[in-house]
């Protein structure tokens, strides 16, 4: 079963860098207060995951480049999204608030419809 998993990983990784959609576009001063925002979010995932690489994708798009943590790769990224979120599932987007609460949010397509609606790359006005 290892070897069926680590073998569509590759299919997945390797489809999902033949098709990266494009990094949106942002003016410069608009890019730079979402990066400033995006310092308080933090994407807990594994690299060859399909949801995972749903919300990359989404990610690139919406020109957001936020902290991305490999839970296989790293033991402290796993324990704190298992104390913190309280679960070892994959992708979990970590929002730490200004008033001091963390956020956790489970869901690929949760995360995407939040990203899409918080950061649209034409702000309204």
């Amino acid at each position: 079963m290892k070897v069926v998993r680590w073998l569509l990983g590759l299919i997945v990784m390797g489809l999902h860098y033949l098709t990266l959609p494009r990094r949106g576009k942002r003016s410069p001063q608009h890019q730079q207060q979402v990066d400033q925002s995006l310092k308080s979010y933090a994407l807990y995932q594994l690299p060859t995951c399909p949801f995972c690489v749903k919300v990359r994708r989404a990610m690139r798009r919406l020109n957001l480049p936020f902290e991305l943590r490999d839970v296989r790769g790293d033991a402290r990224h796993r324990q704190d999204l298992v104390s913190g979120g309280g679960k070892m599932k994959v992708p979990c987007l970590r929002i730490d608030h200004e008033d001091g609460h963390t956020e956790w949010m489970y869901e690929s397509k949760d995360i995407v419809a939040f990203l899409e609606q918080r950061f649209p790359l034409k702000p309204s006005e």
